[in-house]
């Protein structure tokens, strides 16, 4: 086109970078579906009464839903999700293992938040010694498979931990058990146990799809405002040439 010179070198630049842009929007858009997806599976499992251990094994996709259980918690191997955070106050989710009685099989039950803010002092909890009837819901981390990994450098109980591994656990403890955190709704035992689904909600990722729309229009708009003023400059520049050879 006679009145458009983008030039190569930004040619080449907007081919490359503006199908980048559209495409990680389009992500952004998709992610947020699945969010949004895992929101509704959520609140309706949620909903859901309660199931047996037995009817929870039997499920091929248990995340978030609901299991009553009834046998009692091991406080000699506690575990403690470190960096967790709670209206800004620095804090730790106490995990313990938990046996149902009625199917003998072991479960990761994380009991809730709690602060620790003196790092010098160890972490304060209780644990109840009696046998109790808790109800609970399965967790799993969504977008990934739930991986555990113990610090190797934390041998001594309780247990200090950056991730959780339940699958690993009952390896080191010789134990059957269920391989996904389940985590306790309030109830006797319970610390705070406000968790939230998911870290990123749909709105943010939609948020961030216009964010990266809108770099590929400006893009665009920069590519074509410069091709058009790079063509209105060489007409000046000729019209220049051909006045003084006159």
């Amino acid at each position: 086109m006679k009145g458009f010179r983008p030039g190569v070198v930004p040619t080449l630049v907007v081919l490359l970078l503006l199908p980048a842009l559209v495409s990680l929007g389009f992500w952004q858009l998709s992610r947020g579906e699945q969010k949004r997806q895992l929101l509704t599976s959520y609140a309706e499992r949620r909903a859901a009464e309660p199931v047996s251990l037995f009817e929870l094994l039997a499920v091929e996709d248990p995340a978030f839903r609901r299991v009553r259980l009834h046998g009692h918690f091991d406080a000699d191997h506690s575990l403690l999700l470190d960096n967790r955070l709670h209206d800004g106050k620095v804090g730790v989710e106490l995990l313990q293992p938990f046996l149902d009685q009625a199917s003998g099989r072991w479960l990761l039950v994380n009991r809730g938040w709690l602060p620790w803010p003196d790092r010098r002092t160890p972490a304060a909890f209780s644990t109840p010694e009696q046998s109790l009837s808790l109800d609970a819901w399965v967790y799993v981390s969504p977008g990934a498979a739930f991986q555990l990994q113990a610090d190797p450098a934390a041998a001594r109980w309780p247990r200090l931990i950056t991730a959780v591994n339940p699958e690993a656990l009952w390896a080191e403890l010789g134990r059957s058990g269920f391989n996904h955190e389940v985590r306790q709704e309030s109830g006797a035992g319970a610390y705070l146990t406000a968790w939230p689904v998911v870290a990123m909600g749909p709105e943010k990722h939609l948020g961030y799809a216009v964010q990266w729309f809108a770099m590929a229009l400006a893009l665009l708009l920069l590519y074509l405002y410069f091709g058009w003023h790079n063509a209105r400059e060489n007409r000046h520049g000729n019209g220049h040439e051909s006045t003084q050879h006159l």
